[in-house]
């Protein structure tokens, strides 16, 4: 999509996800190794790049431009300034048993472990099944130790000067509540964008080229 409207557009692969290597075990990787792996390919571009991040990606975005410049920042559904914890409670009230063996195990992919359980999480309820089996069928572990620094090691937009799009859709909840979208967009001194009928994975939903030609429009206005 925005190959044919002239971006270069990257996709990053965070070490210790798919088939990046990475130095230390993943459940001992941090937020700030993350930022390093954006810092690394940022690096390698002739310009500055728009950083764009979903979810946990959104985080790691917040943290990245707290000390550099870009042309703008892009938030899909991200983790909010004030970090996990609303989501962990929302998910410890809906599944106690799974978010204790989580909490004891400090695995994660328990919480997500068969394609209801995705959907509930991540898919609005008409997203077809065949996309959120597809997504099941991907998912990994995740760090423990990022986990507990969405708790700790937290934004500060105080420190962000890029101009930030902050989207967010009325269907996620478990995830990313509109409350905290909101709560996003106040700290960066914007207003939300949200999109109706859509579950937290904005980017893979029926509709998704609608939200694609909104970030698309507000780069463009801004000469990106």
């Amino acid at each position: 999509f925005f190959a044919d409207r002239g971006y270069r557009a990257l996709a990053l692969s965070l070490r210790g996800h798919g088939g990046s290597p990475a130095t230390k075990p993943l459940r001992s990787l941090s937020m700030a190794d993350y930022v390093d792996d954006i810092a690394e390919v940022a690096s390698s571009l002739p310009v500055p790049p728009v950083v764009v991040g979903h979810s946990m990606g959104g985080f790691i975005v917040q943290k990245y431009l707290e000390d550099r410049d870009v042309p703008a920042g892009v938030l899909m559904a991200s983790a909010p300034p004030h970090g996990y914890l609303g989501s962990g409670i929302r998910w410890l009230r809906r599944h106690p048993w799974d978010f204790v063996k989580l909490s004891a195990t400090g695995r994660s992919l328990g919480y997500v472990n068969s394609p209801e359980l995705v959907r509930e999480r991540f898919f609005s309820a008409r997203t077809p099944d065949a996309i959120v089996a597809g997504c099941a069928a991907r998912l990994q572990e995740e760090s423990a130790r990022s986990g507990r620094d969405g708790l700790t090691a937290l934004p500060r937009p105080k420190r962000v000067k890029a101009p930030m799009l902050v989207l967010g859709a009325l269907e996620d909840g478990m995830a990313v509540t509109p409350a905290e979208v909101r709560a996003t967009a106040k700290a960066y001194g914007t207003e939300p964008k949200f999109f109706a009928g859509m579950g937290h994975s904005m980017m893979l939903e029926p509709g998704w080229e609608t939200v694609a030609g909104y970030i698309d429009s507000w780069l463009g206005a801004r000469g990106c």
